[in-house]
């Protein structure tokens, strides 16, 4: 076992409270309160109604996250929901498949009916629900090429690219998960909260004596969030986003835009629904407190001092031309800019075109968005390199040298099973590099990548993946490499806008593939599964998932008219695309116009390059303060990626996402966790699970029974935040349609 980082995790995390025996005792509390520390290698586990239920659940959940991708409030359904439902079903399956044993006395002997529906042949169910509940990103590329730039993309390549991104993952996976999975200290907070459903569903449990068991309380959490969501869903939608300062001064632009929780500061605004409150960052039940403060600390610092200095201080790049808080991109008299006028056939940028047409603007919140991922990588290199640089050293020495290792009780129980070979990872690795090679060659006008271009992408993505993956795995929270992948191919490759989506996607979105299947490999870690069953599983679900997203993207393209387009599409439309727009946008920065352009030498916002520098010298700020006053504890709970990264989904995330998720996880990580130990340990991450679960049920019912009907009720509450002027430009001179225009 490796020493434990001095940044890692809370000091409150190692506390010993328990009386077993100390090499079985997990060092992280959370943890040790919520993992079983049994097994039983006999129960069975590849079952027919694991592959029934499996490959259902993945294919339901593509198709149902797909669909709704492209709606005005996305909705995700994540793979608890999944793992809710099957639980009748496997148990029913249970009762009713015949138990004859078929080829009997053959070594091919087997049943469909092995027995009751047991907890790891849930496990698995639940790891093919994850490939369907994770998005398959590379479906931007589709969305932006076919729905913005208006341009022809046949099927195979758009599959290929697809396809590709998500296995690449696999290949990064193997290369770190001695890494990143076997450590205790690699705990990976989120897997709790499905560990504590799996436990409260299968387990016999005692009611505690004036309280219920964690079944109980899940179901009715279950039902509770389930009827709740009437309210926010359908009856009362201002519920969403309560942005009330803005009810004070109707007619002021000002107290709008510092009251809005959608397009301003959110000053006193607040969300009652619980999509509102996880839609962007995660169960706010799932982060520990030390990261909860490092992401509030990091908000409060670009809401409340950065963006009101670059706005109204200093009007930093003609701030109040545009509104305060937008990922539109703008002409320099405050209008959306037409960017399909500066494309030429080729699918390039047209010089003489944009040289007349005039440089592309940003709103200064989107610009300080971007300076903000700067320097979140370069402060994400300098933290690990300070703080774990020498554990990780001590780590690879332990991985191939010849030390017994010391493990925990977790680590020794998988000890029963075979483990995935190295070379099961090599050989996919080595297969999709090619596949992607021979993609990006053949198709080349298609996808504009070069081979090298390739070839770099998967060289960040090995780079940066064991020190993303530490900060997820201890915090529960992942900065991006969207902003660097965009950045080098648009200075090395400028003007080809699918070139640098491709590179994005092959450079980032594989990085997070592969923390999404080490995250899969500790569930199935903590829950005893074995590995090569769970390598299996991972990649039949990863396949399945990618046919079908990509196959509803097509249809939907097909089916609803003028899709995306905002322009066109009715003004109460839910097919507006939020989360495509700022892709799109970013390949038109990034990609066709380039960075050279937009902050380089020839762009207007060149000085937001000093990013990289301030995230660089943050983390050593913190590193000596830390050497120098070692006794001072909460020094070294100071995690400046996540603080300094901690806006990073803002847009298309917003105020309230970010104010209604801090509140709960402070409730829940600091208050509950510290003065209700024995509350968090039996509750907290059931309520998660049922919130979830209760709210995704609703919504899928109150679409297919409500909304896909056009049955809408229409009342003041269902009006909107109340908050129209909150996107209105303040410069004086600049007139847009809703907005007083200032002299």
């Amino acid at each position: 076992m490796s020493e434990i980082p001095d940044t890692a995790i809370p000091i409150e995390s190692f506390d010993i409270t328990s009386d077993e025996d100390e090499s079985d005792i997990c060092i992280i509390k959370q943890v040790d309160m919520t993992v079983p520390k049994t097994d039983d290698p006999t129960i069975p586990v590849l079952t027919f109604r694991m592959w029934v239920l499996g490959i259902g659940s993945c294919v339901l959940l593509s198709f149902v996250n797909q669909f709704y991708w492209y709606r005005t409030e996305p909705l995700s359904l994540s793979s608890i929901s999944a793992q809710i439902a099957v639980v009748p079903l496997g148990h029913l399956m249970a009762k009713t498949i015949t138990k004859r044993k078929f080829l009997e006395g053959s070594r091919f002997e087997f049943s469909l009916n092995p027995g009751p529906f047991n907890i790891k042949e849930h496990v698995l169910i639940t790891i093919f629900a994850n490939s369907g509940a994770g998005s398959v990103y590379a479906t931007h590329i589709i969305s932006a090429v076919k729905l913005y730039y208006k341009r022809s993309l046949s099927f195979l390549p758009a599959f290929l690219v697809m396809m590709t991104t998500q296995v690449l993952g696999f290949g990064w996976a193997g290369l770190f998960r001695k890494y990143l999975v076997e450590p205790v200290e690699m705990w990976w907070p989120a897997n709790l909260v499905q560990v504590s459903l799996f436990r409260a569903l299968h387990e016999v449990e005692e009611r505690p004596k004036g309280g219920l068991t964690s079944t109980q309380f899940f179901i009715i959490t279950l039902i509770c969030g389930f009827c709740y969501y009437t309210i926010p869903g359908y009856l009362f939608q201002m519920l969403t986003t309560v942005s009330w300062v803005c009810w004070l001064a109707p007619k002021s632009v000002l107290v709008q835009q510092l009251g809005s929780g959608l397009k301003g500061l959110g000053f006193g605004s607040f969300g009652l629904d619980w999509s509102t409150i996880s839609s962007y960052l995660g169960s706010p039940l799932a982060s520990p407190w030390f990261a909860t403060a490092n992401v509030a600390v990091g908000y409060v610092f670009v809401m409340y001092v950065l963006t009101p200095l670059t706005y109204w201080g200093f009007n930093s790049y003609d701030a109040k031309t545009f509104p305060l808080f937008s990922s539109k991109l703008f002409m320099g008299n405050g209008s959306v800019y037409d960017v399909t006028s500066i494309v030429d056939s080729r699918f390039r940028l047209d010089e003489n075109a944009y040289g007349q047409y005039g440089r592309v603007y940003m709103s200064t919140f989107f610009a300080m968005t971007y300076g903000v991922g700067f320097a979140t990588l370069s402060a994400t290199v300098v933290h690990i390199a300070l703080f774990y640089g020498s554990d990780l050293w001590k780590q690879t020495k332990r991985v191939f040298g010849s030390r017994e290792k010391k493990i925990d009780i977790h680590t020794k129980l998988m000890k029963s099973y075979k483990e995935v070979p190295m070379w099961w990872f090599v050989l996919i690795l080595v297969v999709n590099i090619v596949m992607i090679l021979f993609s990006c060659m053949y198709y080349e006008e298609v996808l504009q990548l070069p081979w090298w271009g390739v070839l770099l992408a998967c060289a960040i993505a090995i780079f940066f993946t064991l020190p993303i993956g530490i900060i997820v795995a201890t915090t529960n929270q992942a900065p991006g490499l969207n902003v660097i992948t965009e950045y080098i191919i648009g200075y090395l490759y400028p003007e080809r806008p699918v070139a640098n989506m491709c590179f994005k996607v092959y450079g980032y979105i594989s990085m997070t593939q592969a923390l999404t299947f080490l995250s899969d490999f500790k569930l199935g870690h903590y829950m005893k599964i074995p590995p090569r069953i769970m390598f299996m599983a991972q990649v039949v679900g990863t396949v399945i998932s990618v046919i079908v997203y990509q196959s509803t993207a097509w249809w939907l393209m097909d089916a609803i008219p003028n899709l995306c387009d905002t322009a066109l599409l009715p003004e109460d439309s839910q097919w507006t695309c939020p989360m495509d727009r700022v892709f799109y946008d970013a390949s038109v920065i990034w990609g066709l116009v380039g960075p050279r352009r937009i902050f380089g030498d020839l762009g207007y916002y060149a000085k937001v390059n000093w990013f990289f520098l301030g995230g660089a010298i943050a983390p050593i700020i913190v590193w000596m303060a830390h050497k120098k006053y070692p006794e001072k504890k909460w020094i070294r709970l100071i995690n400046m990626p996540i603080l300094i990264g901690s806006t990073g989904m803002m847009p298309p995330a917003s105020s309230v996402n970010y104010t209604s998720w801090v509140f709960v996880a402070f409730i829940s990580g600091f208050y509950l966790f510290r003065y209700r130990p024995e509350w968090w340990g039996r509750y907290n991450y059931v309520l998660s699970g049922g919130l979830d679960a209760g709210t995704a049920f609703m919504s899928v019912l109150i679409f297919l029974g409500l909304q896909s009907n056009d049955i809408a009720f229409n009342w003041w509450g269902n009006s909107g935040e109340g908050c129209p002027l909150a996107s209105c430009p303040t410069a004086k001179g600049i007139a847009i349609h809703g907005c007083p225009v200032y002299s």
